[in-house]
């Protein structure tokens, strides 16, 4: 049961638009178009911002870069607790 609210105004032609392509989708409502369509676009916006998608070379040719690093310096050290203190992964 949804217990949050948003409130918005918008121009007259978008809502019309919109209530059309709610209806051709044949959901209930307005509200539950537009919330289908933000929780599909938030999930893609945070899995781009998520994800880092490189081509096989340079995948490749950062592994080997890994592969031939010594022991971590204590700048990288710095970076890798930088990063868990603030939840990246």
């Amino acid at each position: 049961m949804a217990t949050s609210r948003i409130d918005m105004r918008i121009d007259d032609e978008i809502k019309a638009v919109a209530e059309k392509a709610a209806a051709l989708q044949g959901t209930k409502s307005l509200t539950e178009y537009i919330v289908r369509l933000i929780e599909q676009d938030a999930r893609r916006v945070i899995s781009e911002h998520e994800s880092i998608v490189v081509k096989d070379d340079v995948f490749d040719r950062f592994m080997n870069a890994c592969e031939a690093a010594e022991a971590p310096n204590q700048k990288l050290r710095e970076a890798r607790d930088f990063a868990d203190q603030r939840g990246i992964q």
